[in-house]
């Protein structure tokens, strides 16, 4: 029977530490070391559950466990560790009971008893340092011997592995990954090279890094540490949507950062630059990771490309089509709106832009019948699976993401369509084109054959991408397409004031033209846009749960989870992302199935965004979805997205997150029934107008600012000052120049 140890009850949140021997492991998911394992406490205390993960232990070592203490729904309490350490079993059973564990190759319950029973405790000291010995045993020739040594010392690898890298805090599922990625050699590979990690697995950044280098005692002034430097600020400056940095900027930050002279900086610099380890472009003035430079080299290639060949469309009587969409859609064109398909269809490259309710829609929809007519092999496209979705729903035609148009190839670690296997495609279409970067732009161009016509359509005041890149402005800017700006409003009859407010923004006009209104008194529901002043930001979170949870869905036939989306400027605050989130989940009530991964606590029901593209799975960062169930027993999560479902492994999971609340910059491309935004003078650092204008377009039928309105007039009066640094467009004027000159 199995003693239940004495456990703390009044408050299940404290750390405290635990030491015993492992009993028996319950269960072990290969990929992440994430166990479930029985541990007998010293001094005869009983035996308790303890979950985490234990690379490279075993039934019968001395472990020593930090965490703290939990309440499984179905299992009860256990022991959650954060950190351990572990010591070989010093007595003859326990020699025994680790060596029958299976863990070491050649040694089973039969030769783990024979060779206790021959060399008694000293048997870890044989395998150490005389394995030759092992002969001695019955039944135990040399090839036994010479495998039961290799195995030895295998593991003995790993073991030393952990503790060099537990000793300047990496965790314990890091340390598994980095053996996974090094093997035998990550000791030796990490003492030569600390910043390797950095590449090799999430979670270990520069400045983790840079406290183990400088521990193992690498100088100041170390290549290696110049070279990581310059790496994680160029990387610093992708972040922040650039391409690259100019030299000056290039040195003097990284002299900064690594806190010694510039011209150490500086010849280093050359040298890289010498050997082709970094990339120049001197019209833009910029130095770039190779990567980088080669993704903005091609982009510009390919624009030339397709921009240079012949278009195979079939003949088009371009004043016929368009009487002809007049009558199919039941519409009148005006002359703009005439003139901007004439430039569609008669362009190998062409841009549409405009704000909400400028007729980009109706455009696109008219442009796919006449393409449609015509037998033309048509490819709809959008960065995000919310926005593709919006494009099949308006167009009729199917759309979908770059990633599933390009298909993925897990298997092979690319694109299944590419230069050498082209989309089979005449026309692309590209909805909300403003978010995409030069990783995908790149990924998406040299894959379509050279006869393909192009239109890009998106929003230039929406914000700009979130990955590196300006592609959208900088195409517009360049020569090869032809640009069509759409600003007349044409669904003024519906009295929108969504569309209105959101032009207003643009225009600067701080006067909020919408119903300002109090929970307790509501006025107006009818129209699609309110404000709801707050005083007080102590007051938000109550107002924010009390509008998302019983008023709107008293007010309009909508289910919170699914048709309600808060978008906060900020992550952290007093209403920021993360605290919405935590106070929203709390408040759903916390005595649903849950599963621990990392930091995070997720429950059924939960509402959750993806941070990053996972090809095995088919979703993708940004991609919302809602817990269905919770297998703590083999850790997997089912999720929901798209109305597909997933099965995730908790290595998976650890890129979700709690998604009552996005950021605004993760809603870009999508439309959500009803959003609702918090909007304080708090949010200084963040309220812009282009940031503001991106929320509010972003409602499809109801937008509810939640605050201060001094903080919405800010946020119109703020124009966002930040001009990407990019090579795209200089690239393409010479191509241009160079080409047709």
């Amino acid at each position: 029977m199995t003693l239940t140890a004495q456990t703390p009850t009044d408050d299940l949140l404290a750390e405290s530490s635990l030491k015993g021997v492992l009993k028996r492991i319950l269960f072990t998911n290969s990929e992440n070391g994430y166990s479930v394992c029985l541990l007998n406490l010293a001094h005869q205390k009983g035996t308790v559950t303890i979950t985490g993960c234990f690379p490279g232990v075993q039934c019968g070592e001395t472990l020593l466990v930090r965490g703290k203490w939990t309440e499984h729904e179905k299992f009860g309490k256990q022991f959650q560790c954060t950190s351990f350490e572990a010591k070989l079993p010093a007595d003859v059973h326990g020699i025994r009971q680790y060596l029958s564990s299976g863990l070491i190759h050649g040694i089973g319950k039969e030769y783990a008893n024979k060779i206790v029973d021959y060399f008694g405790e000293s048997t870890f000291q044989i395998l150490n340092e005389a394995s030759a010995r092992l002969m001695e045993v019955p039944g135990i020739g040399k090839k036994r011997a010479g495998k039961i040594k290799k195995a030895w010392e295998e593991q003995y690898a790993i073991r030393n592995t952990m503790i060099f890298l537990q000793a300047y805090g990496i965790t314990n599922s890091q340390c598994l990954r980095l053996y996974q990625h090094y093997g035998a050699d990550t000791k030796s590979v990490i003492s030569k090279n600390p910043y390797v990690m950095v590449d090799a697995i999430e979670g270990i950044g520069f400045k983790s890094a840079d406290k183990i280098a400088l521990n193992l005692g690498l100088t100041i002034d170390s290549t290696f540490r110049i070279d990581a430097g310059l790496e994680y600020v160029l990387s610093q400056a992708e972040s922040e949507g650039n391409t690259g940095a100019s030299r000056t900027y290039l040195i003097q930050t990284t002299a900064s950062l690594l806190g010694i002279p510039e011209h150490f900086i500086e010849q280093r610099l050359q040298t890289l630059l010498t050997t082709k380890a970094l990339s120049e472009y001197p019209p833009a003035q910029l130095l770039q990771c190779n990567r980088t430079a080669i993704h903005e080299a091609c982009i510009a290639k390919q624009i030339q490309r397709l921009y240079a060949n012949h278009s195979h469309l079939p003949p088009i009587h371009i004043e016929k089509a368009l009487e002809w969409s007049e009558t199919k859609l039941n519409i009148h064109w005006s002359e703009v709106q005439k003139n901007a398909l004439r430039s569609i269809l008669q362009s190998k490259l062409s841009i549409l832009t405009g704000g909400p309710g400028t007729g980009k829609t109706t455009l696109l929809r008219a442009l796919v019948n006449i393409l449609s007519a015509k037998k033309v092999r048509l490819g709809l496209s959008a960065p995000t699976g919310r926005a593709a979705q919006r494009i099949t729903e308006t167009t009729g035609y199917r759309a979908r993401t770059i990633h599933r148009m390009l298909k993925f190839e897990p298997s092979i670690g690319r694109f299944t369509y590419d230069e050498n296997n082209p989309l089979p495609i005449d026309f692309l279409i590209l909805d909300e084109a403003s978010m995409i970067d030069i990783s995908l732009a790149h990924a998406l161009l040299r894959a379509l054959p050279k006869e393909t016509h192009i239109l890009w359509v998106g929003d230039t005041d929406q914000l700009p991408s979130v990955g590196a890149g300006n592609v959208l402005h900088d195409c517009i800017r360049s020569p090869y397409f032809q640009v069509t700006s759409l600003h007349d409003i044409f669904r003024q009859e519906q009295r929108s004031s969504i569309v209105t407010v959101a032009h207003h923004i643009l225009e600067g006009k701080t006067t909020f033209d919408a119903p300002i209104h109090s929970l307790e008194v509501p006025e107006r529901l009818e129209e699609d846009l309110h404000f709801i002043p707050i005083q007080s930001i102590e007051h938000c979170l109550p107002t924010l749960k009390k509008l998302y949870w019983e008023c709107l869905p008293q007010w309009y036939p909508v289910h919170p989870i699914r048709d309600l989306q808060i978008l906060a400027p900020m992550h952290r605050g007093a209403i920021g992302i993360e605290q919405i989130n935590a106070t929203f989940q709390q408040y759903v009530g916390t005595q649903r199935r849950k599963m621990q991964v990392g930091e995070q606590t997720f429950f059924v029901g939960d509402k959750v965004i993806q941070l990053k593209n996972d090809y095995n799975q088919g979703i993708f960062n940004g991609d919302l979805g809602i817990i269905q169930e919770i297998h703590e027993a083999d850790g997997t999560l089912t999720v929901q997205f798209n109305e597909e479902t997933h099965v995730l492994e908790r290595s998976a999971c650890l890129h979700l997150k709690l998604a009552y609340a996005i950021s605004i910059h993760k809603s870009q491309g999508s439309e959500f029934p009803i959003v609702i935004i918090p909007l304080f003078t708090q949010h200084f650092v963040m309220l812009k107008r282009n940031l503001l204008y991106t929320a509010v377009t972003r409602g499809r039928k109801k937008v509810f600012l939640v605050g201060d309105l001094r903080a919405y007039s800010i946020a119109v009066r703020t124009l966002d000052s930040t001009i990407r640094r990019t090579t795209l467009y200089e690239r393409l004027q010479h191509s241009f120049a160079e080409k047709f000159s």
